[in-house]
């Protein structure tokens, strides 16, 4: 629908990226119903609980059938709408882009990895999904401006999931997934499969300055000491790791994404694809050194 000058889209990005819609899709027809719960009962049927990726794909014309009992417990709730057609869509200036759904498949922690001669290097290791069916954002929106370029502002929606991973080792790295304040650009007037665009965003600390660590202390509430330690500091060696525990610090790290177009329909307005997003894990608020998470 168009509403004055502003084209509305909608966007479902999973690493089969998304949707970005020129306007809201037409209204299903009544007799797509008795398929809809067809194709509802035989994804809750082939639904395996074992792991959080397990529920097939589904479009968004599929989705606006289902009910909340026919969701409930399938995992679909946690999944981004499957894109299906070649077509091309081309943008206007003042247009927006909502229902933008963001999908992770798989997590990479930068790590120091040794080899058989003894030599350490920085590689990206697998890690293994610990949050539940949580960690996709949904419902992002924001201004779309078109011409020779496309640039895309995140400016409202579900934009951010705490989510923790593990590395082999067994150590667990949490972070907050997010594309918070994200700017993305691209060369062309027009979504299209093969458009990249990509670009910066925000990452906020995984934790809250009201947060209170196992001794009781915070940044704005809570103890300025642990209890049986020292007050004073001298900055003397081994006094760093204590301070740090002590001073707690609210991050802000800059985080890079990239976008590539892969399935246009143009007729729902729907765009999908696949992404690759950059930043840093979670600092427990100043006192640990962050860590390079690929999604």
């Amino acid at each position: 629908t168009i509403r004055g000058d502003l084209a509305m889209f909608k966007a479902v990005l999973a690493l089969a990226l998304g949707a970005s819609a020129l306007q809201n899709g037409v209204a299903p027809k009544a007799a797509k119903k008795m398929a809809a719960d067809a194709a509802a009962a035989a994804l809750a049927a082939g639904v395996s609980f074992a792991g959080p990726m397990s529920a097939h794909a589904i479009t968004s014309d599929v989705r606006s059938q289902l009910s909340y009992e026919q969701i409930k417990g399938t995992g679909l709730a946690n999944r981004c709408n499957e894109v299906q057609g070649k077509d091309s869509i081309t943008v206007q200036s003042g247009s927006m882009m909502v229902d933008f759904c963001l999908e992770p498949k798989t997590w990479q922690v930068e790590e120091e990895v040794a080899n058989k001669k003894g030599d350490v290097t920085k590689q990206f290791v697998n890690t293994k999904l610990m949050t539940r069916q949580t960690y996709t954002l949904d419902g992002i929106s924001g201004k779309l401006e078109g011409g020779g370029s496309i640039t895309f502002k995140e400016e409202d929606g579900i934009d951010y999931a705490p989510t923790t991973v593990q590395l082999p080792g067994g150590e667990r790295v949490p972070f907050l997934f997010t594309v918070k304040e994200l700017v993305a650009k691209g060369n062309g007037g027009a979504f299209k499969p093969g458009y990249e665009f990509g670009g910066s965003f925000k990452v906020p600390s995984y934790r809250t300055g009201l947060f209170l660590d196992p001794k009781g202390r915070g940044m704005t509430t809570g103890y300025d000491q642990a209890q049986a330690l020292i007050a004073s500091q001298t900055g003397v060696d081994g006094q760093a790791a204590l301070e740090s525990e002590i001073n707690k610090v609210f991050d802000v790290f800059d985080g890079t994404i990239e976008f590539a177009v892969s399935n246009v329909n143009a007729a729902d307005g729907e765009i999908g694809g696949v992404f690759v997003s950059s930043q840093a894990s979670d600092t427990d608020l100043g006192s640990k050194t962050p860590k390079k998470v690929l999604s």
